[in-house]
């Protein structure tokens, strides 16, 4: 039986407060409702959600929607909308079409603002989704803090060369705005997890202290069958939901094991937050062998409309450029409502990243010649150096302008990015021109 769609409203205030992210450690964040990570929304696939947005920053910010599909005015950058004042009230409203962990986050001097904290996240729940005896969301961050708990600022040249070339790692690690989180649940269930990478850079190789779980939905939702594992890769940006046993008196951590992006930063596995588990309790929980059926785009050998190529090169001022195809900051061409696109995306840098397409899923359908091992609907990818993905995706009548851009997000501000308008062919076409120019 469907549920009745309905109109879900939050009132957000954007502002600076103060944060305690462990027992007397306060930090200065920048967010939502003087909360970090900002509050959760919660809709059922097909509700329309209001969120009125006001700016008590001291800056211009706006909201982008990670992974929903929705209109392209809504869709939160400064290619759409003129970004909101200090003092100005701006509403968004847009229908949530897809079930799954999505999450929204500052699309404006995103450097500074997501660092601090603007971020939150945004669960549509679905008709279809598996019985589980309890959730829970975790997002991943990490802050760059000095010793009094301040944001650092890179001044000289070197330090600010490392962290534009690895992005901003930090040192201290948080899972829902918090230090060395403890979870308690209890023994004999099955729990939904939900992790979002809402970190600058850092790449998260989920690990339970070598406890297998099962990974049942990706950045679109539901994948058809769980994948049973003892680690999982969540680059920025990615969502990844698992379903997770527990046995009553175990302890284990949640944990990202080492991951080698090739930065001048080691890579060390650290822990971020421990589980204890109490009594059994009786379990309701039921994980289907199929979660839904996804139905391929393009076969293996599609041919390839567009190739988009991510590449570093020198530049004297900053020591490094980020760049699509050559160029940083890039005006793409446009494609049309209903045609098919088969995009080849290759990264001939030395280092990994996260392909993020704004407004629409695609599927990979190649992966350096060869076809991934399950299908999925995804809005971020990684793409490791000197390799090559083949996805596919369709426009459907979403016009407008959107975005595409590596979310490691010191790559996108240094010209990892590119905007392209999604076109009416019945319509005549004429280039806007940008709304604004690009300043950082």
């Amino acid at each position: 039986m469907k549920t009745q769609s309905k109109i879900v409203e939050y009132n957000f205030e954007a502002s600076v407060f103060n944060w305690e992210i462990a027992p007397g450690k306060t930090i200065e964040a920048w967010g939502i409702n003087k909360q970090l990570p900002g509050p959760t929304l919660r809709a059922n696939v097909g509700d329309t959600l209001v969120v009125r947005l006001t700016n008590k920053l001291n800056e211009a910010t706006t909201i982008h929607w990670h992974g929903i599909c929705l209109p392209a005015s809504m869709d939160g950058t400064d290619g759409v909308q003129k970004p909101i004042d200090p003092g100005e009230v701006f509403e968004y409203r847009f229908v949530v079409p897809d079930a799954g962990t999505f999450w929204y986050h500052a699309h404006a001097n995103e450097t500074v603002q997501m660092e601090r904290g603007m971020y939150g996240a945004l669960i549509v729940d679905g008709e279809t989704d598996p019985v589980v005896d309890g959730e829970k969301i975790f997002m991943i961050d990490d802050m760059k803090l000095d010793e009094n708990n301040e944001f650092t600022k890179p001044s000289w040249f070197i330090p600010r060369i490392v962290e534009r070339h690895d992005g901003r790692q930090g040192n201290t690690l948080l899972l829902n705005g918090k230090e060395d989180l403890v979870i308690n649940v209890n023994g004999g269930q099955t729990e939904r997890w939900r992790f979002i990478n809402s970190s600058s850079a850092r790449y998260f190789m989920l690990h339970l202290g070598g406890k297998k779980f099962k990974v049942i939905a990706s950045d679109g939702g539901l994948l058809e069958h769980p994948h049973t594992v003892t680690e999982a890769l969540i680059t920025p940006g990615e969502r990844i939901d698992i379903a997770v046993d527990f046995t009553e008196g175990e302890t284990f951590a949640i944990e990202s094991l080492a991951y080698n992006r090739m930065t001048f930063l080691k890579p060390k596995q650290e822990t971020f937050a421990t589980v204890k588990v109490g009594e059994n309790k009786s379990s309701k929980a039921f994980i289907p062998e199929t979660l839904r059926m996804i139905e391929p785009l393009a076969p293996q050998d599609a041919e390839v409309n567009r190739k988009i190529k991510l590449s570093v090169g020198p530049s004297l001022t900053d020591g490094m450029n980020f760049l699509v195809n050559g160029m940083m900051h890039v005006n793409d061409k446009p494609v049309m409502v209903g045609e098919l696109q088969v995009w080849e995306v290759s990264n001939t840098s030395l280092m990994d990243h996260p392909f993020h397409l704004h407004g629409f899923f695609f599927q990979v359908i190649e992966e350096n010649g060869k076809a991934p091992a399950y299908k999925a609907w995804k809005d971020t990818y990684n793409l490791t150096p000197r390799s090559k993905i083949k996805i596919a995706w369709m426009p459907d009548n979403r016009t407008g302008t959107w975005m595409y851009h590596c979310h490691i997000i010191e790559h996108h501000a240094a010209g990892m990015m590119a905007t392209f308008d999604v076109i009416d062919g019945s319509k005549p076409y004429e280039k806007k021109p940008p709304t604004h120019i690009h300043h950082h």
